[in-house]
């Protein structure tokens, strides 16, 4: 029921944007991107980083809530049955009748699936800093890739970096390895590794549909699944914003 509330608001916003009259025409400066032309190639092969960045909402259930993402500014709001949390643009927030029901880390947690969901997509996000990666490989293939760092003060956890691998034949994506900073602060040659082989087109965006954490060996290359993959469900993007109000905190 939440996920139609929410198609039927971006439906009749997206509606009446068409029917506004525009009586001045901006003219928008041409982005200079600065990420490597092979990463380019991955951004195209999922859609185009210029189409992604006119998209404005995008939502997707997992684990029995719905995640719901404004993507020019990052809010977002996360609904499950016994509690929600969002970040309005300038707080993390929880609301739940039981205080017991959400058990995780707010900070951490209200984006942490976007980052993985909207893969490639936020690799190109502002503050990042690009070098070539050691190629992974498995199953006789060698994938090419990119370490992804940020400047100071970027974030939460500046220290995190993130490595792309792409399939060398078809541009598309194939593994992200990242390490995790938040807890301890300290930066870390520690990473996780999760393969992308499962992908769907949503609304002209090759998204995934599933993703699989993968054990490595002592070089770094996968070798089988640590676990069972996490399934995203009902997916959308839309070039419609939602209201401001829809990520504040519920009053009651």
């Amino acid at each position: 029921m939440k996920k139609i509330i929410l198609f039927v608001t971006i439906a009749f916003i997206a509606i009446a944007c068409k029917k506004e009259v525009k009586k001045e025409t901006v003219k928008k400066e041409e982005v200079q991107e600065k990420f490597p032309a092979a990463l380019g190639d991955v951004f195209e092969k999922h859609g185009g980083i210029k189409n992604w960045r006119d998209a404005k909402t995008l939502s997707f259930g997992i684990n029995e809530e719905e995640h719901t993402v404004d993507l020019p500014s990052r809010r977002a709001v996360i609904n499950a049955k016994d509690y929600s949390l969002g970040f309005d643009g300038k707080e993390i927030w929880v609301h739940q009748q039981d205080t017991t029901a959400f058990k995780g880390n707010k900070e951490f947690y209200y984006n942490l699936y976007f980052y993985f969901y909207a893969m490639p997509f936020v690799l190109a996000d502002d503050g990042i800093i690009y070098s070539e990666a050691k190629p992974l490989v498995f199953e006789g293939v060698s994938y090419p890739g990119f370490k992804i760092s940020y400047e100071a003060n970027i974030g939460t956890s500046p220290d995190d970096n993130y490595y792309i691998y792409y399939n060398p034949e078809t541009k598309e994506m194939a593994w992200l390895g990242y390490t995790v900073t938040y807890f301890s602060k300290k930066p870390s040659e520690k990473f996780n590794l999760i393969r992308y082989n499962d992908w769907e087109n949503v609304n002209g965006f090759v998204l995934p549909k599933s993703i699989t954490w993968y054990q490595k060996d002592d070089n770094g290359n996968p070798t089988e699944p640590a676990r069972d993959p996490i399934q995203f469900s009902l997916p959308l993007i839309s070039q419609a914003p939602l209201a401001d109000s829809f990520f504040e905190k519920p009053k009651q």
